[in-house]
């Protein structure tokens, strides 16, 4: 059956009766649309290339549940295009070679345009992408290949130079939450049981969907679906649990819990314990914490808790921050559980962490000193006049080294930065010990 057949308006009719609660909600209009504003705001790109009624072939890429299909439909409606619809795991070369022939006669019998969905296009092969080039190059279809993944990584090059790129995120839980109040208020679309449903497990599942509009949806229609039969007339959290099929979590972003769980991730870490650190990165990413928010902390954590005892700790949490860019949720908990394991189990050192906070401190209570005029600059007319440079020696041109003192003359020889003995900051120390004594070799007179 052709994807229009699919939309007959029987057809059309009984699915608005009888579908999933997620097909019968989905919107009419780019205005329902919930998130993505980055693309369909006002000033959106993609929605001002659809008022203008000028676009071409794209790719949507991004988490699942937010929104690709919705808005493929949308821009078919918007065209008054015919809409044909492909999955790539289960179509092949003659799939696509179908569609391409019966979009070749309607142009040619009724000049209607064509809009190919292919959903998960990242799973074509190379030859099965390749039969779509021509098509796209002349305009044939207007494709729009949705997938999980990056498509640089997954999608043939050529095809990605014929296409715009669209990335969705993930919605937010107040975004879920007003599809839920929808589906609880739409009486044509939305659920027509009078089963209650509280604000606080609307919340929970809001939460738990950890972005994913279509499995918020199905959770809440599920639940309701579940109270009915056992004869209750409100929705309770065993309920919900039932629905979701797995232990909601309790995870408030921006309550006690959400602080609560943080600290205690961060303090496993601290204390060399990786089993608790990954319950606790588990907790917050089924809780739907973001991932940015965890890579983050990382970052942080590899300075101030690790330091230079292992230097190599903040370029794992640099790599695995990047790394939850391009990968996005689900696959990124990878990432965050290598770091979480490689940071609980360095050598510990804030030494760095409290050298900058006394420097700090220092500063606040006696203000910023001038530097020697040895070291001020030298770059502008009439320096050296003031004193600037005069004196200074050239590490370079000494050997790598010189007994310089380099802080203002009124703090002497002054420490902030006193390595530890863990791990690489042990060398550190022993480097800055020796070249402390070399700057002030009276204080190290007599020394063992």
């Amino acid at each position: 059956m052709k994807q229009s057949d699919l939309f007959s308006e029987g057809l059309a009719e009984d699915l608005l009766r009888s579908g999933p609660l997620a097909s019968r909600l989905r919107p009419s209009t780019l205005d329902d649309v919930v998130g993505q504003p980055h693309i369909l705001g006002a000033a959106g790109p993609l929605r001002r290339s659809l008022q203008a009624g000028v676009f071409g072939s794209m790719i949507f890429f991004g988490p699942p549940g937010s929104g690709k299909t919705t808005v493929a439909r949308l821009v078919a409606a918007s065209a008054d295009a015919e809409f044909e619809e492909l999955s790539a795991v289960d179509s092949g070369v003659a799939d696509v070679r179908r569609v391409l022939e019966q979009a070749r006669r309607r142009r040619g019998e009724s000049g209607r345009r064509t809009v190919l969905f292919i959903d998960e296009v990242h799973r074509f092969s190379k030859s099965q992408q390749d039969a779509l080039l021509h098509a796209v190059e002349d305009g044939l279809v207007t494709l729009i290949g949705a997938t999980t993944e990056n498509p640089y990584f997954e999608v043939i090059p050529a095809l990605i130079s014929r296409c715009e790129l669209y990335r969705f995120s993930s919605l937010e839980p107040a975004e879920i939450r007003l599809l839920l109040d929808r589906a609880l208020s739409d009486p044509a679309r939305g659920l027509s049981s009078k089963i209650r449903v509280a604000d606080a497990e609307l919340d929970v599942i809001a939460e738990a969907a950890l972005g994913d509009a279509r499995r918020a949806l199905t959770v809440l229609e599920r639940a309701v679906a579940l109270a009915e039969s056992s004869g209750l007339n409100e929705v309770d959290r065993g309920i919900l649990e039932e629905a979701a099929q797995r232990k909601l979590v309790i995870y408030d972003k921006d309550g006690d819990a959400h602080y609560d769980v943080v600290s205690a991730f961060i303090k496993s870490m601290r204390g060399s314990d990786p089993d608790a650190a990954l319950y606790y990165l588990a907790v917050m990413l089924t809780g739907g914490e973001s991932a940015r928010f965890i890579a983050r902390r990382l970052l942080v954590f590899a300075s101030e808790d690790v330091g230079n005892a292992d230097p190599r700790a903040v370029q794992v949490a640099a790599a695995v921050a990047q790394a939850v860019e391009m990968v996005g949720l689900p696959e990124c908990r990878i990432n965050l559980a290598q770091a979480v394991t490689y940071l609980s189990c360095a050598p510990k050192s804030n030494a760095s962490y409290a050298a900058i906070g006394t420097a700090m401190a220092e500063i606040e209570e006696h203000g910023a000193l001038p530097p020697p005029p040895a070291l001020r600059d030298t770059h502008y007319r009439g320096a050296q006049a003031l004193g600037h440079g005069v004196g200074y020696l050239y590490p370079h041109s000494h050997g790598g080294y010189v007994a310089e003192r380099h802080l203002p003359e009124a703090l002497g020889e002054r420490r902030f930065y006193e390595p530890g003995s863990a791990g690489e900051e042990e060398g550190l120390r022993r480097f800055l010990e020796h070249m402390r004594g070399l700057r002030n070799p009276e204080a190290t007179e007599g020394a063992p």
